[in-house]
């Protein structure tokens, strides 16, 4: 029996990602990227309209005699975006430089084969920065990578997901049928500027580990569109791990759209699945009397964007509220 599957990431740098004192130095010489779309078109098209930082692209396959695994192979690698740099009306745009892609020999066991693939690289264009140890400053930009895993069973099931990534920028991943299924939970702006160098990279001697959460709903990222550019500015707040973001039964009527960060869920004192980047908190407020049904805690450090519900198309709110149930899940 032949199993195959795919896995897909891109890597993007959303809205508000860059925070603090660096955020105007950024958006003046750099941009930040329109999101993705929720289904995967041509790679080589989204490269070259500037869709993405770097694309980690990863097809396996095997051949199983029973549980016994007969044959297997795997094929795929980076695919690198480029970084304009711009000032003004004034710009031009920089080829990324890839870094070799770490794929090594698969692991291999009782009914199962699991691949596992790395790739980056950095942006050709400098970015001074301070680091901790000597020379103190470097004058190269980071690196950015992510890990993809595919185990393939041989009852004809497979499992995708996303093993290691840097801090910056986000990273979203597309399963077999090329549809977005898993997103990095947070983004790590400063401790990702301040990487003094390969050491600490899966070009060295250890990956990054990284908060995957699963993706939003479709209408969830329409109603982002809408909060984020419909005319109201929205308010952005940052709020520290384990303070509580929303009460269960306090009165509230703004909408929150989870800019970064990951929300555990408590409803009664039961616990309900996590929220991730792209998460829409408070339609049912809005429509059934203005309290909260659940208890939200900021897991990480969370950002979020707040708006005044009457901003927003209630009839987008009843269907989203219809969508989630998360009370009654």
């Amino acid at each position: 029996m032949r199993v195959e599957s795919r896995v897909t990431s891109l890597s993007w740098i959303p809205s508000e990602a860059v925070t603090g004192l660096m955020k105007n130095a950024f958006t003046t010489i750099s941009h930040y990227d329109d999101p993705p779309p929720a289904e995967l078109g041509d790679l080589g098209e989204m490269r070259d309209t500037d869709r993405f930082r770097f694309a980690n692209r990863l097809a396996v396959w095997a051949e199983f005699d029973g549980r016994l695994v007969v044959d297997h192979g795997a094929s795929g690698g980076v695919l690198m975006g480029s970084s304009r740099l711009g000032v003004g009306p004034v710009g031009t745009s920089f080829a990324a430089i890839a870094l070799p892609d770490l794929r090594g020999e698969p692991a291999v066991g009782d009914g199962w084969v699991r691949y596992t693939q790395t790739v980056g690289g950095r942006a050709a264009m400098p970015c001074p920065r301070r680091i901790s140890s000597p020379p103190f400053v470097r004058l190269q930009s980071p690196l950015v990578w992510t890990t993809l895993s595919i185990t393939l069973h041989a009852d004809g099931t497979s499992e995708s997901n996303l093993d290691g990534a840097s801090p910056f920028p986000r990273h979203w991943v597309y399963g077999d049928d090329d549809t977005l299924i898993l997103k990095a939970g947070t983004t790590d702006y400063q401790g990702w500027v301040g990487q003094e160098g390969r050491h600490r990279t899966p070009w060295g001697d250890e990956d990054s580990p990284v908060v995957v959460t699963a993706a939003e709903t479709a209408l969830e990222r329409q109603l982002s569109t809408t909060i984020m550019r419909g005319g109201h500015r929205p308010v952005l707040r940052t709020v520290p791990p384990g303070e509580i973001v929303v009460k269960q039964g306090s009165e509230e009527r703004d909408l929150l759209l989870l800019l970064d960060g990951v929300l555990t869920v408590d409803v009664d004192g039961t616990p309900l699945p996590e929220l991730g980047p792209g998460a829409v908190i408070g339609e049912r407020a809005v429509l059934e009397g203005g309290r909260r049904t659940a208890t939200l805690t900021a897991s990480t450090q969370v950002r979020l964007a707040q708006v005044p519900a009457e901003h927003v198309d209630r009839e987008l709110l009843a269907r989203l509220a219809e969508v989630h149930k998360r009370e009654q899940a």
